[in-house]
């Protein structure tokens, strides 16, 4: 029986109903956060909701409530680095990735764990960093398991400034002098103290405000700015996803769904994916920016419109 894991609660983030979080064993044997929560009334699937850098189960957990209360049992995970998970470094607040091997290491570990908990189809759900890592899973063997995926502002090329080719040369000379852990903007960024008014990634106040409540509650939940080896990480996928070739066995659909007023990452990107899947498409959700799924209710909308279309064809309610 699995190890039962903490779920931090905050007025306005109740654990979601009949769920269980527990540790599981990731790569190398890293201690690993997930969480399975039940549908409401019959299943008619499995959503495998995988979340952006920086963030955590806890997050989620309207997200939750609206996949369960559609049928769908619901898998989420903290990717390591993150969340209550393992995290690579001393220093919990930086953003560290020795490169994709582990992360979808992990992610095999995950599904094998909860495989039997699963009914199918599966559908897979991922944003910002966890779209492209669900990306990634699928194009390297994981595409057969699952019927759909729907993505959200998916990290599939990074913006990097005017100039991405000393942005490159700054991360290989990094990492060669031993300084791939150091902070890119040789700072932690702003896990405490950033405002709503400074944000780039909603405009729904309220949303927005769950999210740093939740931080405030258990700092250990919090992540600062990544590293240079992370940077690598986020560059070196995006390559992969430049060659057309490695997507052509993804062979589901999948819906990317880009936010129009993005700032972090490469919404140009995300429309090459989308063509050159052969599956793939591209929904624009007007005025959202990065965090689609913790945008105002019309901008959310869309995105669980296009969720909706995906299920009925893929997972028809009975």
């Amino acid at each position: 029986m699995a190890e039962p894991a903490p779920f931090v609660e905050t007025p306005g983030v109740p654990l979601p109903a009949g769920g269980r979080v527990e540790w599981f064993t990731g790569a190398g044997g890293a201690r690993l956060r997930a969480g399975l929560f039940p549908a409401k009334g019959p299943a008619r699937g499995s959503v495998v909701l995988s979340s952006g850098r920086t963030e955590a189960i806890e997050k989620y957990a309207e997200v939750i409530g609206d996949l369960t209360a559609r049928g769908f049992v619901v898998l989420i995970h903290d990717w390591r680095g993150q969340g209550l998970s393992h995290r690579e470094l001393p220093d919990r607040l930086r953003g560290h990735a020795a490169g994709w091997e582990s992360f979808l290491a992990d992610y095999d570990a995950l599904l094998a764990a909860y495989e039997a908990d699963l009914p199918r189809p599966w559908l897979a759900v991922g944003h910002s960093m966890g779209g492209c890592l669900t990306l990634l899973a699928l194009a390297k063997g994981q595409a057969s398991r699952f019927a759909g995926a729907v993505l959200s502002a998916p990290m599939l090329g990074v913006r990097v400034g005017r100039y991405p080719r000393m942005v490159r040369a700054l991360v290989t000379l990094n990492r060669l002098t031993g300084r791939g852990g150091g902070y890119v903007l040789n700072d932690p960024g702003k896990p405490f103290d950033d405002t709503f008014e400074d944000n780039v990634l909603t405009h729904d106040r309220v949303r927005f405000a769950r999210g740093r409540a939740v931080i405030a509650a258990n700092r250990d939940l919090a992540l600062g700015g990544p590293t240079w080896s992370w940077l690598a990480f986020a560059l070196k996928a995006a390559d992969f996803f430049a060659r057309p070739q490695n997507l052509s066995s993804v062979t589901l659909p999948v819906i990317i769904c880009s936010a129009e007023q993005e700032k972090l990452v490469d919404n140009a990107a995300q429309a090459r994916v989308a063509k050159a899947l052969p599956e793939g498409r591209l929904v624009t959700v007007k005025g959202a920016l990065h965090e689609i799924l913790m945008e105002t209710d019309e901008r959310r909308a869309v995105f669980f419109a296009q969720f909706d279309a995906l299920a009925d064809q893929v997972a028809p309610a009975t």
